[in-house]
């Protein structure tokens, strides 16, 4: 009975999304789970906070990658052999939900040198937990290829829905946009999904539930404010 209204007070009415095909949640291997442990801990040093971090993003950027259409290609190795492989049929672009979003830009240009970065500015309002969008700038031409949305935490899905908005009027379709978060909570993660059925969104963790004050149980604090060293606490 009380796993039923967690669920029910926390929105999920049954949904898991550990079985839902939008939502690809990363293996959860021991260095996967090494990096949350260390990143987890609420002693982490904002360097070894960015370090493991850094570890996280770069393995759901490579998931990311794989939801993107590829076709077959044949290269030439340099010892004059044939080799089949593939390579993205469209154009990506990455855009960041600022400011925490911005921690994994660097890390698509590792794996995508050269991508264009367009920035959405969205401040949650701590009293009522309502996104307000303050800005947005995104390439030319953003709709005629593929986005990775950058946006690190999806507790309540409100800032995740607004930028999605802002996605859409500029002409992107769902099914051209790929979700790459860190951690997510189900309820969260229904909301969007229902809004955006076409959408995929790929998270290293899906948490627990949400708290009455709709922080994620058990979380990982302030991402930006960890990440950026803004926290108040000098570590």
């Amino acid at each position: 009975m009380r796993s039923q209204l967690s669920e029910i007070s926390n929105g999920t009415n049954g949904f898991d999304p550990r079985r839902d095909r939008r939502v690809i949640e990363l293996p959860r291997t021991a260095a996967l789970l090494d990096a949350h442990t260390r990143m987890r801990d609420h002693t982490a040093s904002r360097e070894n906070f960015v370090t493991h971090s850094r570890r996280v993003f770069r393995a759901l950027l490579e998931a990311a990658v794989c939801e993107l259409p590829f076709e077959s290609i044949d290269v030439r190795t340099p010892p004059g052999h044939t080799f089949r492989g593939v390579r993205p049929t469209c154009s990506v672009c990455a855009v960041a939900v600022v400011r925490a979003g911005e921690s994994i830009e660097s890390e698509v240009w590792s794996i995508l040198p050269g991508a264009r970065i367009g920035k959405i500015l969205i401040q949650r309002d701590r009293a009522t937990s309502q996104p307000h969008l303050y800005y947005s700038h995104l390439p030319p031409r953003i709709g005629d290829g593929h986005v990775l949305l950058l946006e690190p935490m999806l507790a309540t899905g409100g800032s995740l829905l607004t930028a999605l908005d802002v996605l859409r009027a500029a002409g992107v379709t769902d099914d051209r946009v790929v979700v790459v978060n860190v951690l997510a909570s189900p309820s969260g993660l229904r909301r969007v999904v229902e809004r955006h059925p076409d959408l995929r969104i790929v998270t290293s963790s899906i948490e627990e539930s949400l708290d009455i004050n709709n922080f994620m149980i058990p979380g990982i604090g302030d991402f930006g404010d960890r990440y950026f060293g803004t926290d108040g606490h000098p570590r």
